[in-house]
C-alpha cells in the first residue's frame, strides 16, 4: 500500500485522512541506516508534507525543512500536489526517545514553503516549535494555520510510513457537541501495531464503526527523485578547471554524493572535457 485516503463524518463536521506507505516509504530509507529515533523523526515529518500536500489546489509543491546545529541538523522533505514524494535526513549520533525537541534539533527552525508552478512564486511560513515533538508541533499548525483542531498519528518501521490526520470543522459544535471529543477518544485508542498492520477502511471499521462515515477513493503515493546531473556539472565547472583535471589525473574519475537521492554521479575525462568546451 502507497496510499492516502480522505474520510469525513458526515453528521459531525468532522474530516480526516489516512495515510499508509510501504514501497515507497522503503525506497527513501533504503541504504540510509537511519537509527529508529531518526527515522520515526524522518516519517513524521514525510506524513506531515504528504498531509499537506494532499490539500493543494494548484500545481507546486511543499518543502518541509528544519536546519539547526542539534543532533539532527537537517531534515528536509518535499512533496509535489500530484504526490510526489523525496528526502533526507542528516544526523551526527543518536538520541534517546524522551529527549526533547530542542536537545534533538537545537536552535534549529522549522520552515514550510509552499511554492505554486503557476505563478511561479513560493510563499514561506515559520512553524513555532512545541518542545513535546514533531507531532504536537504540527498539531499546533494546522491549528493555528487552517483554524481547525488537529490530531495525528504517526509511526514507521523499516517497512511502513502510516498516520492518521483528524481536523475539527468549524461548525462541528453545532451538529454535535460531544462530537470531537468522542471521534478522538475513539481514535486514541489505536496502537501502532494497528496503524502499520491496518488498511484504511479495517482501521477507520475497527475504531469507528458506530460513526457514520464516508470513506473516498485512494490517491497513489511515490517516491521520485530526479537525477540532476547538470546541477552537479556546475559544481565541477565552479571548481575550477585546473583543480577539476587534477583531482580527475589523482582519482581517475570525479564522483560526487547527491545526498538527497542518495546516490553518487560519476564525471570521466570525456564528461570534464564537455563541461570546460568553449
Amino acid at each position: 500500500m502507497n496510499t492516502i485516503n480522505r474520510f469525513i463524518f458526515k453528521d459531525l463536521d468532522i474530516r480526516g485522512q489516512h495515510l499508509s506507505l510501504s514501497d515507497t516509504w522503503q525506497d527513501m530509507i533504503q541504504n540510509r541506516r537511519y537509527a529508529p529515533q531518526v527515522r520515526q523523526l524522518f516519517g513524521e515529518l514525510c506524513a506531515l508534507g504528504v498531509f499537506l500536500a494532499n490539500g493543494m489546489k494548484h500545481k507546486g509543491k511543499i518543502t518541509l525543512q528544519i536546519q539547526g546545529d542539534g543532533i539532527v541538523n537537517l531534515l528536509l522533505v518535499e512533496v509535489t500536489n500530484n504526490l510526489k514524494i523525496l528526502g533526507m535526513v542528516r544526523a551526527e549520533g543518536a538520541f534517546e526517545e524522551r529527549d526533547s525537541l530542542d536537545k534533538i534539533l537545537g536552535k534549529g527552525q522549522i520552515v514550510v514553503t509552499l511554492y505554486n508552478a503557476q505563478t511561479d512564486r513560493s510563499f514561506q511560513s515559520l512553524v513555532p516549535r512545541n518542545s513535546k515533538g514533531l507531532i504536537a508541533t504540527f498539531e499546533d499548525y494546522f491549528s493555528q494555520s487552517e483554524q481547525l483542531e488537529s490530531k495525528l498519528w504517526i509511526t514507521s518501521t523499516q517497512d511502513n510510513l502510516s498516520a492518521m490526520l483528524l481536523q475539527k470543522m468549524p461548525e462541528s459544535d453545532r451538529h454535535n457537541s460531544d462530537g470531537w471529543n468522542r471521534v478522538g477518544a475513539l481514535a486514541a485508542t489505536t496502537t501502532n501495531e494497528e496503524l502499520n498492520n491496518l488498511d484504511a477502511e479495517s482501521l477507520l471499521h475497527r475504531l469507528f464503526h458506530e460513526e457514520t462515515l464516508e470513506l473516498f477513493k485512494p490517491d497513489w503515493v511515490s517516491y521520485e527523485c530526479a537525477q540532476n546531473r547538470e546541477r552537479f556539472e556546475r559544481i565541477i565547472f565552479d571548481l575550477g578547471e585546473q583543480d577539476a583535471r587534477d583531482l580527475l589525473k589523482e582519482q581517475g574519475e570525479i564522483s560526487i554524493h547527491n545526498e538527497i537521492c542518495n546516490e553518487h554521479l560519476f564525471f570521466n575525462e570525456d564528461d570534464v572535457n564537455h563541461i570546460f568546451k568553449d
